[in-house]
């Protein structure tokens, strides 16, 4: 009989753990340095980067290697180094999908924060309440429009899911805590029909309505300032977004939330949820498990939940028919109906 083999235990997982910090640290120093927007042009040699950017060549030469490893730069031959399909389309500036201002700017926040995990778990309080205004604003002024990426495809998916751009007549939308507004935007770009509610903090107002300046649609939106316990959501809206707000408010402030926003509906109304979602043991995905932690470091009560603790507080509030619609982005799209 054959002896079964056992595999050897070795620290190799856990010692990778242990550098897993630096992959976005090297990405922020590559942006925040130039190095992507410096080689849009064409291939270049740690010198000719050094020139153009004006970071030390020893620096360079180390995080640009470190990129190559990471497959996010090319080098050839002759030591010329160049952008990858994937840094192209994501890590350029001035690119509509870019994610620079991610890693560049509020990542480095975000880490900051998680270096007070170990005192955040012990008593309990986050290192900064970003659900809170006071907090809160500055903060989502510099994260809204960096996250455009993640939500835009979700939302341009869920305004062909409803057929907007088939619309005959008006459509009312509300926006809840817009932030950048993209969820309205991508409804309004597919028909002149559709009208847009924004509501959001005062502070975050302004910012709302640049994006939309942006994108062209501002004639599309009308702008309702206050906390979503607050502020005032009409009635007879067709379609109400809730674009990854609700893993920030947590269960209670969420079914008060779910049900202010029936409320704001027409019978027929649809509400359209995205979210990180882990399964009901909460064993898996590890991202949307990973992000309850983020929301640990920085909310007072927020984490992450499964389609069907939300789907009960949906039908707690009267939805029907909750579904859920697949989409670009870390979970499916959750909808529900009012009857």
């Amino acid at each position: 009989m054959k002896k079964r083999e056992t595999k050897k235990l070795t620290p190799a997982r856990l010692q990778q753990f242990g550098f897993a910090y630096a992959p976005p640290f090297i990405i922020s120093a590559a942006v925040n340095n130039g190095v992507f927007d410096s080689l849009e042009a064409g291939p270049k040699t740690v010198q000719q980067v050094r020139k153009q950017t004006g970071a030390s060549e020893r620096g360079l030469r180390v995080i640009m290697d470190a990129l190559v490893g990471l497959e996010l730069l090319k080098k050839d031959r002759q030591s010329r180094y160049s952008l990858t399909p994937e840094s192209q389309a994501f890590l350029l500036s001035e690119k509509p999908s870019t994610l620079a201002g991610f890693f560049g700017s509020i990542l480095p926040i975000m880490i900051s924060r998680w270096l007070q995990l170990t005192d955040v778990v012990r008593n309990g309080q986050p290192a900064v309440a970003v659900n809170q205004e006071s907090d809160g604003t500055e903060f989502f002024s510099q994260l809204v429009e960096t996250i455009i990426p993640m939500s835009y495809p979700a939302a341009q998916k869920l305004a062909g899911h409803l057929k907007i751009a088939k619309a005959k007549q008006q459509v009312r939308v509300i926006d809840i805590a817009a932030g950048s507004g993209i969820w309205g935007i991508a409804m309004a770009q597919k028909s002149p029909h559709v009208r847009v509610t924004a509501v959001d903090w005062p502070r975050m107002i302004p910012t709302t309505k640049r994006i939309t300046e942006k994108f062209g649609v501002r004639d599309h939106f009308h702008f309702v300032e206050g906390d979503l316990s607050e502020a005032k959501f009409g009635s007879g809206h067709d379609l109400a977004t809730l674009g990854h707000i609700l893993h920030s408010e947590g269960e209670e402030r969420s079914r008060q939330l779910l049900k202010k926003t029936f409320r704001a509906l027409k019978s027929g109304g649809t509400i359209a949820i995205a979210d990180w979602l882990v399964n009901d043991n909460r064993t898996k995905p590890f991202p949307p498990l990973m992000f309850s932690v983020q929301m640990l470091v920085n909310t007072e009560k927020g984490d992450t939940f499964s389609f069907n603790e939300i789907k009960k507080w949906l039908e707690d509030a009267g939805f029907k028919r909750v579904r859920k619609v697949e989409a670009p982005g870390p979970s499916p799209l959750i909808l529900a109906t009012k009857p």
